[in-house]
């Protein structure tokens, strides 16, 4: 089965169905849920993502948005095509290198390490401005997809 590591603006373009990019986002999960794909998130990525889909369910005036957001987190967990990486000292310091040598945000680097220990893919919403201030270094050093490419 292929794999990708998910990155929190994949998952919030999923639930947000207004969102520019949403009909990629719900092919990957779609795919997902039809077992063709596994994704590889993170842990880090799960607290971003509780945080960012509150936030998001706040702007839409939906009724108990950290309710909403805490069993979006336990769907994805629960999930069985999800793995999310338990505590591993690799994830850690692979992570901790991609920030120390490219300075992007921690949960960014926590997609690519999980890519590279995973031998998968790292899927990102678009090249934010640090990806692409250093897109050529990362392309040499992980395999990045971006589902913009895909509009």
């Amino acid at each position: 089965m292929a794999e990708v590591a998910v990155d929190t603006s994949v998952i919030i373009e999923y639930i947000d169905l207004k969102g520019e990019l949403h009909e990629q986002a719900e092919a990957i999960f779609s795919t997902l849920l039809t077992s063709r794909l596994e994704a590889i998130v993170p842990h880090p990525i799960l607290a971003e993502t509780y945080y960012v889909a509150t936030r998001l369910y706040e702007r839409l005036q939906i009724e108990n948005p950290e309710n909403l957001a805490s069993k979006l987190i336990t769907w994805l967990y629960r999930l069985p095509t999800v793995t999310i990486p338990k505590g591993e000292p690799d994830l850690a310091i692979e992570a901790g290198r991609a920030k120390l040598n490219y300075g992007l945000a921690l949960t960014d680097c926590y997609v690519l390490a999980a890519s590279k220990i995973h031998r998968c893919k790292a899927l990102f919403k678009r090249r934010e401005k640090e990806i692409s201030r250093n897109i050529d270094l990362l392309k040499r050093e992980y395999q990045i997809l971006f589902l913009e490419d895909y509009k």
